[in-house]
């Protein structure tokens, strides 16, 4: 009466693929800044893989992944780990819109995450910057003009002074 039905295992395989070999969604809407391509490859070179990347096997096309399959292929990496789902062409498209905007919508639990970071040590200062930015609120990519402007300082003498995108120098004090 009202026990729903299971739901559809979609999954059909996985393997280790060179990602060369892997075909890049023609409706990826998504765009992958510096800063996220930064943070990326310092988890990848820190810790490895841990998610795989989604293919479909009806179209070819990639679903999830795009951008650690550029990393793997810039670092020359032979293989990237693959699931395959079987979709069809509209169902592609509905997780390709989905799947990065679901993952968005959470919110945040700020003393589980402050614990959580207490127990985290990285190398890398992108990785660094990235989990300050998100355990002070904001959002885990800098504002646009947040890191093309900084401030420094000259205890000493007193000036302090921004250093543009392009590196020119503008006196604040």
């Amino acid at each position: 009466s009202g026990r729903m039905t299971a739901l559809r295992d979609r999954i059909v395989g996985e393997g280790m693929v060179d990602p060369a070999d892997l075909l890049a969604n023609p409706f990826n809407w998504r765009i992958h800044p510096q800063a996220q391509r930064d943070v990326l490859r310092g988890v990848l070179e820190e810790v490895g893989w841990v998610a795989q990347v989604i293919v479909n096997t009806t179209t070819g096309h990639v679903i999830d992944g795009h951008l650690r399959i550029d990393l793997a292929i810039e670092r020359g990496e032979a293989e990237v780990p693959v699931l395959y789902v079987d979709l069809s062409e509209a169902e592609e498209r509905l997780v390709l819109a989905t799947l990065d905007p679901i993952a968005t919508m959470a919110t945040t639990d700020a003393e589980v995450l402050s614990e959580l970071l207490e127990g985290v040590a990285v190398a890398d200062e992108n990785v660094a910057a990235m989990l300050e930015r998100i355990q002070a609120g904001a959002p885990p990519l800098p504002e646009p003009g947040e890191e093309a402007e900084q401030i420094h300082e000259c205890p000493s003498c007193g000036a302090k002074w921004t250093v543009g995108p392009r590196g020119g120098k503008h006196i604040v004090e």
